[in-house]
């Protein structure tokens, strides 16, 4: 059986986590806001690439219990991590600029507070009147599944302080502050559809994101109305390979645009990729295919998904992995294992989601058979020798907020 799904959290999980901000912090917490993590429908790698991409946040989410201080300092604990942060904020760099405060490692492998600093300095950076913050994360979005973690622990301090200092930000302001964050403090080259679909996203409801030019639309999502659902089936693994392929795979599409003479591969046509492909060097030509022919298939989805045609909408999603796989080539073995087990198993369309080199893949699968999915997927994971995967069903969530 799948598992259910965490909640967004509510009175109880509210008083909780003040309680144990108080035992960990001292004082009383000004409130509690969480944030989302996310499942990518479709349009992986895409962001980047100033794409369009189709994502939905999910009921599991970051939360953080917050209080201002007056001293300047920010204090950081975790419900569930060890260590923590103390400093003064005005002493927050980014640590390539000798900075002081969430070692962020560059790779993304950097201690966690990492991503809770790079917030608060990037709010002051921009100008904000951000002081000193107590903070209390208690995440439940599983990490390294690849369904954002990073994004939500962002996204609810963000939220958290722009509550407690006043700061009229709108979401996709608060969601590029979250996305500076992790590139310019973290270290990670990440695109932008992780925070905004943590940031924006509402209930029953997938986002459908132009990244270039900043519009999003709330696309109906109700595979259940059709009695479906969707299956997040984490691998439980991540491959270290993972650690710097994601910033080879932007420097790869970076060096095809200039030698194409565009501002990124968004502005390549299907009807064009021919011609591109014998211009771009030649490890770049099945980044490019993907990137090219993943765009066009986020436009086929939403067409599927508007006129209740979930089939061809499964389509388009196992035909992204198959490019995911073989062209961009950020699958691994245990992705490929889950969405082959799941189509056998009746699966309208499978795919990784996420960045990729483990995490989860996501599957659209008729209500009466996802027992026999997961059943399929364990029984291939044991006879292949991998780690017993963990199921979930998804259903699309609201964004983040204050929730006490």
């Amino acid at each position: 059986m799948t598992e259910p799904v965490d909640g967004a959290g509510g009175d109880d999980e509210s008083a909780a986590l003040r309680d144990a901000f108080h035992g960990q912090l001292g004082g009383q917490a000004a409130g509690v806001w969480a944030a989302p993590g996310r499942v990518n429908l479709i349009g992986e790698h895409v962001d980047y690439n100033e794409g369009l991409v189709l994502p939905f946040a999910l009921a599991q989410r970051t939360y953080a219990a917050a209080a201002p201080r007056k001293d300047g300092w920010l204090r950081v604990r975790s419900v569930q991590l060890r260590g923590g942060l103390d400093t003064q904020v005005s002493r927050l760099r980014p640590p390539a600029e000798g900075g002081s405060g969430g070692d962020g490692g560059g790779n993304g492998n950097g201690d966690w507070t990492a991503y809770v600093a790079g917030v608060v300095w990037v709010l002051r950076e921009q100008g904000h009147p951000v002081g000193g913050l107590d903070l209390l994360i208690d995440g439940r979005v599983p990490v390294g599944a690849g369904l954002s973690s990073s994004a939500a622990l962002e996204c609810a301090v963000a939220v958290a302080a722009a509550d407690l200092f006043g700061l009229d930000l709108p979401a996709d302001d608060l969601a590029r502050v979250a996305q500076r964050a992790e590139n310019d403090y973290v270290g990670v080259p990440c695109g932008l559809m992780d925070q905004m679909a943590s940031m924006s996203s509402t209930a029953g409801h997938a986002l459908l994101f132009d990244v270039r030019s900043g519009v999003v639309e709330q696309v109906p999502f109700s595979p259940q109305d059709a009695d479906l659902r969707v299956a997040v089936i984490d691998t439980r693994v991540k491959h270290s390979v993972g650690e710097g392929a994601y910033a080879d795979r932007v420097d790869s599409c970076e060096r095809a645009a200039q030698a194409l003479k565009v501002a990124s591969l968004r502005d390549v046509a299907p009807a064009a990729l021919a011609d591109a492909l014998a211009r771009v060097p030649a490890d770049a030509a099945p980044r490019v295919r993907h990137v090219v022919t993943e765009i066009a298939r986020v436009g086929e989805a939403v067409a599927a998904l508007r006129r209740e045609d979930w089939a061809g909408f499964g389509r388009a999603m196992t035909a992204s992995h198959v490019s995911l796989r073989d062209d961009f080539e950020v699958s691994c073995v245990e992705l490929d294992a889950a969405v082959e087990a799941a189509l056998a198993a009746g699966a309208l369309g499978a795919r990784m989601t996420g960045a990729g080199f483990g995490g989860s893949a996501i599957a659209l699968v008729a209500q009466d058979r996802l027992d026999e999915l997961v059943a399929g997927v364990q029984s291939s994971f044991a006879a292949k020798g991998y780690r017993e995967p963990k199921v979930i069903q998804a259903a699309p969530s609201e964004g983040a907020g204050r929730v006490g």
